[in-house]
């Protein structure tokens, strides 16, 4: 049951935009984890060591890697007598989210044929673009690099039914994608957004903590 007044709740969601179907197959959460872990490393251009000129320069935006923990549940489901999941339990969630790091067999089935009457040259398929979507704020193009999934229960027919998914995944930038692709249009807006808020906090606060208004380089009462 719902109250009046409550606030509308965002699911996250992952997104895969597959180049060969226009057809985007969205995974939304079925619970927010409760926590989420971002580690930013910046992309320098020289050692510790480089010179005066060098060190303070960037190669561009920071690779950002994303660990998040997603639970799966069709315990409600089950209760309801609601299908699939009587029939299947969790298994179409997780088939969803694995074939995003599978190519299509078709595709695979075509390179096989194409390989048995002497073509060569064969291009590796394209995995779809994944977004990782974390409210309007966060719309981020990203590639999985770790999939683990520990199926905890299981019904009669050892379909699981309950499951936690610990996904990683790199944050993919106009650097990696091209500024004119959509995943790199999408990386530079949430850049330019992650700046106008900057300019918010810079806004709320009028000294810097720690810092003295009328501190000078040389010290307040410098000779």
């Amino acid at each position: 049951m719902t109250f009046p007044g409550s606030p509308r709740l965002l699911k996250g969601a992952i997104v895969g935009i597959d180049p060969l179907n226009l057809q985007s197959s969205a995974i939304v959460f079925q619970y927010n984890p409760d926590t989420l872990t971002r580690t930013l490393t910046a992309q320098t251009t020289g050692s510790d060591d480089a010179s005066r000129g060098e060190v303070m320069r960037l190669n561009g935006p920071p690779q950002e890697a994303i660990k998040v923990d997603i639970e799966i549940d069709a315990t409600d489901q089950l209760e309801r007598g609601t299908p699939p999941a009587t029939v299947l339990g969790i298994h179409p969630a997780l088939a969803a989210l694995e074939l995003l790091l599978y190519p299509k067999s078709a595709l695979m089935i075509a390179n096989d044929v194409l390989a048995r009457i002497g073509v060569i040259e064969i291009i590796p398929p394209e995995v779809p673009l994944i977004l990782f979507v974390w409210g309007e704020k966060r719309v981020l193009p990203v590639r999985i690099t770790e999939f683990s999934i520990t199926e905890e229960a299981f019904d009669p027919n050892l379909n699981p039914i309950r499951a936690k998914v610990s996904l990683g995944m790199t944050v993919l930038n106009y650097q990696n994608l091209g500024l004119t692709s959509v995943g790199g249009a999408l990386f530079m807006a949430h850049q330019i957004l992650k700046e106008t808020m900057a300019t918010l906090n810079s806004a709320t606060g009028s000294v810097t903590p720690g810092i003295s208004a009328t501190a000078t380089v040389g010290g307040a009462g410098g000779a």
